[in-house]
C-alpha cells in the first residue's frame, strides 16, 4: 500500500488552498474538504498522477447543519488499496457542481443522479436528461432532500425524451417496461435495420422505491434487514457492505471466525447465483436440459442455505459487529458444496460440448475492453471483457487475505466469455469455502460496536456475486442513520449492455441480457 502521506503531500502542493481538512482517517484512507472550483483539477491529479479511479459520488443535504449541501467523491486505487474521500461544500443558493462528465464516464451518471435526487446542477454535463426522474415529477421535487415530502404525481402522458435514429429501412421495436414472467420493469427499444440492431437505449427507474430514504433515522442493527433486501439475489453482498461500513465508522474489529464464516456466506451466494445463470443462458439457446438441471442442483444449494442460516436467501445471518450465528453442528459445509459442484461439472462438460449451444454463445454480444474500461464496467461482464478487477483481491475484506483464490479472467468479450467467467469463479468460491472451513478458527461470533461518530463519512466495497458493491454512510449526533448511499455494480453495468448488443440481432438479446443479468432493484433504488 501507498504511503498515504506522500498523496496527501502531492494533493497539497497540486491544490495548493484547495485542499484542506488533509487527514488520514483510517488505515488506508485519506478524508479531505475540497474548494468546489478546484474539483475537476483534483480530478487530474488523482486520476492522471497518482492512478486512482472516480469509484462514487455521493450526495448529502446538510443545509441544517452546515447551511448547504455536501457532495463526496470517493476515489480508490486498483492496486495499491487506498481511497481518498473528498467533500465539497454547495451552498443552497446556487447548488450547482463543475461537471466531470468529460472526464469520467461513471461521473455523468452519478452527476445526473444527484441532480435528479438532490437539485445540485452539474454545470457543463453533456447529457442533461433526468435519469432516475420520470416525466411526471414536479419540477421541485428532490426526494433526497431532508425537507422533501410526497406529492402526489400527475402523468401528462408527455413521451420520454428517447434519441431517435432515422434513415431509410430503419424502425424501432419497443420492449418493456412490463415482461413476461416475473421480472422488475425496464423498458428496452432497439433501432433496427432488417433484424441487425444499430442501437438500443434503455430506460429504468420505473420503481424508485426510495430505498436511501428509507434508512435514514434507522438505528445501525435495524438497517440491516433494508439491506439485506436491496436487491433479493445479493443479500449478503449488500447486507456485508452496509456492516462493514458501520464497522469501519465504529472502528471495531471483526472477531476472526466472523470473518472466516462471512467468506463462507458471500461465496456461497455467488455459487447458487451462477449455477443458476450458467442454466439459464443455455436456456435462452434452446439447451433446456441444461436448465433443468442447473435449477436442479441450485434449489439443492438454496436448501442448503436455509440449513446453514434458516433462510433460503440467506437473510438474517449478518449483524454490525459480526455474524449471528455458527454453523449447524451435524454440517460438513464443504463437503455438501463439493458434491453439489461436482454434479454441476458434470451439466458444464455436456453443455459445453454441444455445438448448437457454443455456436449462439461465441461471437455473440460482444464487449470490447476499450469500451468496458471507458463505461467503468464491475465484476465478471469486465472480467469477460479483460479486465482484471476483483475487490476480494485489490481491496481485501473479511478473510480474503487469508485466502488462495485466482480471478479468471477472459479477454473475447462475448456471451461466451461471460458464461466461462461464472464456471470459473462458481469454481473458485467451492474452493474458498473449503478453505475457509479448513482454516475456520474458534472464538467469538461478535463485537459490540463503539458509539458512532456524527457525520463522518465511512464506506465499504464489497465483490459481491455481480461485481463491486460499496456503501457510504453517516450518522447523525444520535448514531442513527443519516445518509446511506448504496451502489449496486447493475448502476454502471446496465448502459454496457447497449454496446454489446450492437450488430447482434434482436433475436439474440434475450441470451446477451440474460448474459448480463443485471438486478433492475439494485438500480432503481
Amino acid at each position: 500500500m501507498k504511503d498515504l502521506s506522500l498523496v496527501a503531500e502531492v494533493l497539497a502542493q497540486a491544490l495548493p488552498g484547495c485542499v484542506t481538512r488533509l487527514n488520514v482517517a483510517r488505515a488506508n484512507e485519506i478524508h479531505c474538504a475540497v474548494d468546489r472550483s478546484a474539483i475537476r483539477r483534483l480530478y487530474g491529479v488523482l486520476n492522471g498522477t497518482l492512478g486512482a479511479h472516480l469509484k462514487l459520488m455521493v450526495g448529502t443535504d446538510r443545509r441544517e447543519d452546515q447551511g448547504g449541501f455536501e457532495i463526496h467523491y470517493l476515489f480508490a486505487h486498483p492496486n495499491e488499496n487506498w481511497f481518498l474521500d473528498a467533500a465539497v461544500a454547495v451552498p443552497a443558493e446556487t447548488p450547482a457542481i463543475d461537471s466531470l462528465g468529460t472526464l469520467c464516464y461513471p461521473a455523468s451518471r452519478f452527476e445526473r443522479e444527484i441532480f435528479d435526487l438532490f437539485g445540485v446542477l452539474p454545470a457543463g454535463h453533456a447529457d442533461p436528461r433526468p435519469l432516475v426522474r420520470h416525466g411526471f415529477w414536479p419540477k421541485d421535487y428532490f426526494p433526497l432532500r431532508k425537507d422533501s415530502k410526497p406529492q402526489p404525481f400527475i402523468d401528462d402522458g408527455r413521451p420520454f425524451p428517447f434519441q431517435e435514429v432515422g434513415g431509410e429501412g430503419v424502425y424501432e421495436i419497443p420492449v418493456g417496461p412490463v415482461h413476461a414472467g416475473i421480472i422488475e420493469p425496464g423498458h428496452f427499444r432497439f433501432s433496427v435495420v432488417g433484424e441487425t440492431i444499430i442501437d438500443m437505449k434503455a430506460r429504468f427507474y420505473f420503481t424508485h422505491k426510495g430505498t436511501e430514504k428509507l434508512f435514514e433515522g434507522q438505528l445501525p442493527l435495524e438497517g440491516v434487514k433494508l439491506a439485506e433486501r436491496i436487491s433479493g439475489d445479493t443479500t449478503i453482498g449488500h447486507a456485508l457492505a452496509f456492516c462493514q461500513a458501520i464497522e469501519s465508522l465504529s472502528a471495531v474489529v471483526v472477531p476472526p471466525r466472523a470473518r472466516y464464516l462471512r467468506v463462507a456466506l458471500l461465496e456461497l451466494e455467488r455459487l447458487y447465483n451462477h449455477i443458476g445463470d450458467f442454466g439459464m443462458i443455455a436456456n435462452d439457446t434452446g439447451f433446456a436440459f441444461a436448465h433443468a438441471h442447473c435449477f436442479r442442483i441450485r434449489e439443492r444449494l438454496l436448501r442448503l442455505n436455509k440449513r446453514v442460516t434458516g433462510n433460503r436467501l440467506l437473510r438474517g445471518s449478518l449483524i454490525p459487529g459480526g455474524v449471528v450465528q455458527d454453523l449447524p453442528g451435524d454440517l460438513d459445509l464443504a463437503v455438501e458444496v463439493e458434491s453439489a459442484f461436482a454434479d454441476f461439472e458434470e451439466i458444464v462438460e455436456v453443455t459445453l460440448a454441444n455445438r448448437m449451444v457454443t455456436d449462439r454463445l461465441e461471437g455473440t454480444g460482444h464487449l470490447m475492453t476499450r469500451i468496458a474500461r471507458d463505461q467503468g464496467v464491475l465484476g465478471f461482464v469486465a472480467r469477460a471483457s479483460g479486465i482484471d478487477i476483483d475487490a476480494r483481491r485489490d481491496h481485501p475484506f473479511a478473510a480474503y487475505p487469508e485466502l488462495k483464490f485466482s480471478v479468471p479472467v477472459f479477454e473475447s468479450g462475448d456471451v461466451k466469455a461471460r458464461t466461462l467467467v461464472r464456471v470459473a469463479e462458481a469454481r473458485e468460491a467451492v474452493r474458498l469455502i473449503r478453505q475457509a472451513m479448513d482454516g475456520l478458527p474458534a472464538g467469538p461470533l461478535a463485537v459490540a460496536l463503539s458509539p458512532l461518530p456524527p457525520f463522518a463519512p465511512a464506506f465499504s466495497v464489497v465483490e459481491g456475486w455481480r461485481g463491486a458493491i460499496v456503501h457510504w454512510l453517516m450518522s447523525d449526533k444520535n448514531g442513527r442513520l443519516y445518509r446511506v448511499k448504496i451502489m449496486d455494480p447493475s448502476f454502471l453495468n446496465w448502459r454496457s449492455l447497449s454496446h454489446a448488443l450492437l450488430k447482434n440481432i434482436v433475436p439474440d438479446f434475450p441470451l446477451c441480457n440474460k448474459s448480463y443479468n443485471q438486478s433492475y432493484s439494485g438500480n432503481d433504488l
